[in-house]
């Protein structure tokens, strides 16, 4: 059997690790991507070989460049429940290339923990003071109320100006096009616009 390598840990809160994946963590991301109520808002589910290939493909990306959509470990339990991360929007003509969004998903089972609120709060502050970044973005389906309160507890302002319908979500699905864009500017930076 190969040796599984040590997972990077990006940040530490008092109840969280974030980290790369490891092999452990492979059902969680299976369950994540195929069940209904997670997957609520997005056209698809995910089979679990599907699931597989994004597991390998978010892994690889954390240990090449450090972003991501990172796992999130509760220490207490020392297990995954779902990930939190910082990756490129990759958003053509949506949003400039450089842009970085923040983006989550629990399963069902850890969710009304505050464990996203938590992870996200902490990655904002790994993005603005680690890696500086002048701004963070998140976006949801319009009816996705769930994630829209996270990112505004998260201190992030709703953006109506950079509402989008996403083109990666097919015309069988309308009622899921029309995307809400929230921001937040790294305070360093608001300080020097003001």
């Amino acid at each position: 059997m190969t040796e599984q390598p040590e997972p990077r840990i990006i940040l530490e809160t008092d109840r969280l690790r974030l980290r790369s994946w490891t092999e452990a963590d492979r059902n969680l991301f299976r369950e994540i991507n195929a069940d209904p109520k997670v997957m609520e808002f997005f056209p698809f589910r995910r089979t679990y070989a599907e699931a597989d290939l994004l597991f390998d493909r978010v892994n690889a990306m954390i240990r090449e460049d450090g972003l991501g959509f990172y796992a999130v470990e509760v220490k207490a339990l020392g297990e995954a429940v779902g990930f939190c991360g910082l990756a490129p929007a990759n958003m053509p003509g949506i949003f400039p290339p450089e842009t970085i969004e923040i983006g989550w998903r629990l399963a069902t089972r850890f969710w009304g923990h505050g464990y996203v609120t938590e992870a996200a709060n902490a990655l904002l502050a790994y993005a603005f003071n680690d890696l500086k970044l002048d701004a963070v973005v998140s976006f949801a389906v319009e009816t996705n109320h769930r994630s829209t309160a996270v990112m505004k507890r998260i201190g992030m302002f709703a953006c109506p100006d950079m509402d989008f319908d996403s083109p990666k979500v097919p015309d069988t699905h309308p009622h899921l096009k029309r995307h809400v864009t929230y921001a937040i500017v790294n305070p360093k930076v608001a300080e020097e616009q003001a």
